[in-house]
């Protein structure tokens, strides 16, 4: 199927960056939200990070004027419907999810592609509740999207080769490197890194270190990039425990345990950059850390 019209649900972190990628990429853009304000800041974001990379000569200015011009927005859901391909990048909450492909479902061109960006919730069991398992698969971007180059591809169960295919060459397409995954709790990247942050976590919850010594271990002793509590703030610590607690209940083992740590620091909302605090607290020039 050739794909030229892309639907995203949601504006946030994850969907501005996918409007971004396939934008510039050639593909027209329908970015939905439910709020009006959230999808202004998207298109702000979007417009932004374009600048950024024109202004550093990775695109030209001709680039990212097509690309901002490819970009619609809508608060009205079901207007995504007739598009080629629709992404979900809401919240990582599944009866949310679920809502929005009911919510969509009468609206669906006949040959729509219905994909999800979760990065932990059960492909077949998304699939299931939709109109077209075959035509369903888990489309999961890395973050920030325009710079990072993976791209995990999940078949649910009754994902069909057709569909899985065609997902394959708009990857390559957007200039980014597919990783199949099968459709198990979390799937490759988040099955591997999650628990290793949960696992930082607990070191921290136990007086093994404190935040700076376990991010510094941690980017001096194993070369990261990033230490794992600055990391779990980046990606949302509300984020981080879902996707823990997908793994405990899903595969059933007690090294999937959420760090009663992280379960407290959410209850606090402090969930990391998002919020201006978490394992850090950023509402200084520096960020500090809180434990």
């Amino acid at each position: 199927m050739d794909i030229r019209s892309v639907g995203i649900v949601g504006a946030g972190q994850m969907g501005n960056g996918i409007a971004h990628v396939f934008a510039l990429s050639g593909y027209d853009v329908l970015l939905n939200d439910i709020s009006e304000d959230g999808l202004k800041k998207a298109v702000a974001t979007i417009d932004k990070n374009l600048e950024r990379q024109a202004s550093r000569g990775k695109i030209s200015e001709e680039d990212r004027a097509g690309a901002m011009g490819r970009i619609k927005t809508t608060l009205a859901l079901p207007e995504l419907g007739p598009c080629d391909l629709i992404i979900e990048a809401a919240t990582e909450r599944e009866p949310i999810k679920n809502q929005i492909f009911e919510t969509l479902a009468p609206h669906l061109g006949a040959q729509t592609i219905l994909t999800s960006n979760t990065s932990s919730i059960s492909i077949t069991r998304l699939a299931s509740r939709t109109d077209r398992p075959e035509r369903f698969m888990g489309f999961h971007f890395m973050n920030p999207v325009p710079v990072m180059q993976l791209v995990e591809l999940i078949r649910g169960i009754a994902t069909n080769t057709d569909t899985y295919d065609t997902l394959l060459a708009v990857v390559g397409k957007l200039g980014k490197t597919a990783a199949s995954a099968e459709d198990y709790p979390a799937f490759i990247v988040n099955r591997i890194l999650i628990p290793m942050i949960n696992e930082a976590v607990y070191a921290l919850y136990e007086g093994v270190g404190n935040v700076r010594s376990i991010d510094q271990a941690l980017k001096l002793g194993a070369n990261h990039p990033m230490g794992p509590l600055e990391l779990a703030d980046f990606i949302g610590l509300d984020t981080c425990l879902a996707i823990m607690n997908v793994l405990h209940e899903g595969l059933a083992d007690t090294k999937y345990r959420p760090c009663p740590l992280l379960t407290k620091y959410v209850e606090a909302g402090w969930l990391g950059r998002k919020t201006q605090r978490g394992f850090y607290d950023y509402r200084g020039e520096v960020p500090v850390p809180t434990r």
